[in-house]
């Protein structure tokens, strides 16, 4: 079964709710890291796996899996129908799926007792000022306290959650002509009752021509739903995916072309497939040198804030010289340059 959370918070099988919160509440004040200054790192572990334990029993759902499946049930080893706790993103366009960061045990403290403050991630960096734990203030805390804590302790509303951020990944000719994206999305939410139940829902992102690189579409509180926590913001940050022709500066396309000596000497004709689909043919005429660049106005990105104006198109060139001349060859070219 893995990890036994009963005997992690000392109740049998058959422990109530309210048994649960009198253990969880004597085991995380005794084994808070900031209540053991001298010994933090065996503290923060044992407040982390008390806090664990807490957050799957004292959940109907998460008990009932735990109970049939153990912990490898729960944490998707043996991935039972229906069963939640973990929230992920998935969509046909982008391959894998991305999932919350597990619950903070300072987070569940922070709820049980009270407090609004605080956010993030990790053991390091507990919010709490150690005078939380100072001998009058802590025997407050003592077994006739009820239910899931101090109200009188609560120093202000529900915390934010931080934002959940991943990574929407775009072609050159998605950002240009613009696109649809539908993406589903899995998530907790606490119904009228208080029970916890996972939901699905779609999300449509109209990719806008012209958007770049690190541009941020937010859905507001679309995270996990918990008791006393304003569910996080879901955010998405636009990546450009590598063109096999183009390179993106700014509005501006970038294109190389390999010509030989000659061609930069006699003139070169540039035949493009634009990103919209149309053919261009772009005859130079002027001697090109290796700093050489022709452009090629409004024929670039899509210009994010007038999409019916665009950038330019910049054609740089590659010049391929003859690794060697005949002597012939050399005097003709004399004669010809000279």
């Amino acid at each position: 079964m893995g990890v036994d959370y009963y005997k992690i918070l000392k109740v049998d099988r058959n422990a109530t709710d309210d048994d649960l919160k009198k253990a969880y509440r004597k085991l995380a004040m005794k084994w808070h890291p900031d209540k053991n200054p001298n010994n933090k790192k065996e503290a923060e572990a044992k407040f982390k796996q008390i806090s664990e334990a807490y957050e799957v029993l004292s959940d109907l759902q998460k008990r009932a899996v735990y109970d049939q499946y153990g912990e490898e049930g729960l944490k998707g080893q043996v991935p039972p129908p229906g069963a939640g706790g973990e929230t992920y993103f998935s969509s046909e366009d982008i391959p894998g799926s991305f999932r919350f960061n597990p619950r903070n045990a300072n987070d569940i403290f922070a709820e049980f007792f009270g407090f609004g403050g605080g956010g993030g991630g990790g053991m390091s960096g507990s919010r709490f000022s150690t005078s939380f734990f100072d001998d009058d203030i802590f025997g407050s805390f003592g077994e006739g306290m009820g239910g899931g804590g101090g109200a009188s302790m609560h120093h202000g509303g529900p915390r934010k959650a931080p934002p959940i951020e991943n990574t929407l990944r775009c072609s050159l000719e998605e950002l240009y002509k613009g696109t649809t994206k539908k993406m589903k999305i899995s998530r907790e939410i606490v119904d009228i009752s208080g029970k916890t139940m996972q939901v699905e829902e779609i999300l449509t992102i109209d990719v806008k021509p012209g958007w770049k690189k690190g541009t941020k579409i937010t859905f507001p509180e679309k995270g996990n739903e918990h008791p006393n926590v304003i569910p996080a913001d879901l955010v998405f940050i636009i990546d450009e995916k590598s063109h096999n022709v183009y390179t993106r500066d700014g509005n501006d396309l970038i294109v190389t072309q390999r010509i030989s000596l000659a061609e930069a000497l006699t003139g070169y004709t540039v035949h493009l497939t634009t990103l919209d689909g149309r053919n261009l043919t772009i005859p130079v005429n002027n001697i090109i040198h290796p700093n050489y660049e022709e452009v090629v106005p409004s024929e670039g990105m899509p210009i994010q804030k007038d999409p019916s104006k665009r950038g330019n198109l910049r054609i740089k060139f590659n010049i391929k010289f003859p690794t060697r001349l005949t002597t012939e060859q050399k005097a003709g070219i004399k004669k010809l340059l000279g």
